[in-house]
């Protein structure tokens, strides 16, 4: 089941595969750490001979999200049911599964959680008459961001030159015909990439052979990651940004083909606005089958 098939309408909250809030068993009354700013880790420091501080870098903590005034509702004397359904899909385990919130008719944001923390109070006689009160359910996100649902994806080819005009050289007279063809317009190398939170995001980047030294630049800050390889036409380069890994054909890595241009990968992220990117390889290359890919979500505090 993909992240948020089961989300929609407003008030729907899936975790793996158990769907919470209207028409469902189990309903809500509040969120709590979803719309907050989450912790953060401080790295500034007292000045020694002055009031104030040196600014620091501000790191943000993992996401705790709570879910209070759980109500379970079934049949009489099947509420038991309802909660394994509950206690199996909120079970402890070390893999984060997706979280997927929708609070109105604004797009479903999504996170990356485990389920720390589950309470569901037996009152006297509640199974019997079908509803449990007072249950609540934590989560935690080790990335406290939280994402568009829709993964975006652009691919952009090494620049190719335009044709031109045709003048008709052969056969025929010379001249140029009307309307005037100007042929297929060429490649560019460029990407445009759209990040449409209020957060960094960490794109995932794939490079397509074959190619020879892939780069791809972040036209407006400089920023580049480049690597000292040869793709062969199958060959598939992946940099995941936020693992800050490099991985050829989806096992061997190649991180230590990246060349002195390169910035490093955990910082090649994507900001908040719309960011041109440019696909280049060694001097001369011009093949049409190399491609390179990026693949993101928009990112939200």
């Amino acid at each position: 089941m993909a992240a948020g098939d089961l989300v929609t309408a407003p008030g729907h909250i899936q975790f793996g595969d158990v769907l919470l809030g209207p028409a469902t068993p189990y309903r809500w009354q509040t969120l709590t750490g979803w719309e907050d700013s989450p912790g953060l880790d401080s790295g500034t420091v007292p000045r020694a001979d002055a009031h104030g501080a040196f600014p620091g870098r501000l790191l943000a903590q993992p996401r705790t999200i709570t879910v209070d005034g759980l109500v379970l509702r079934a049949e009489p004397g099947a509420v038991g049911t309802v909660v394994r359904h509950l206690a199996a899909a909120t079970a402890l385990g070390d893999d984060e599964l997706p979280l997927v919130v929708k609070l109105d008719d604004s797009p479903p944001l999504l996170s990356w959680a485990r389920c720390i923390r589950r309470s569901i109070p037996v009152g006297k006689g509640g199974y019997a008459l079908g509803i449990a009160m007072g249950g609540a359910l934590q989560f935690e996100a080790s990335d406290p961001r939280r994402y568009s649902l829709v993964e975006q994806r652009v691919e952009a080819r090494l620049p190719q030159p335009e044709p031109g005009l045709d003048w008709h050289l052969d056969p025929g007279p010379e001249g140029l015909g009307w309307p005037l063809d100007f042929g297929a317009p060429g490649a560019t190398g460029s990407l445009v990439v759209p990040n449409d939170g209020d957060a960094h995001a960490h794109p995932l980047i794939t490079f397509r052979g074959p190619v020879t030294l892939p780069s791809l630049t972040n036209v407006d800050t400089g920023d580049r990651i480049e690597y000292d390889i040869t793709l062969a036409p199958d060959d598939e380069l992946l940099v995941d940004t936020a693992a800050g890994t490099v991985t050829l054909n989806g096992s061997a890595s190649r991180l230590y083909t990246v060349t002195n241009q390169s910035v490093p990968e955990g910082t090649f992220t994507l900001p908040p606005g719309t960011t041109n990117y440019a696909f280049r390889a060694a001097p001369g290359a011009t093949d049409p089958r190399a491609a390179c890919s990026v693949r993101w979500r928009s990112a939200f505090w």
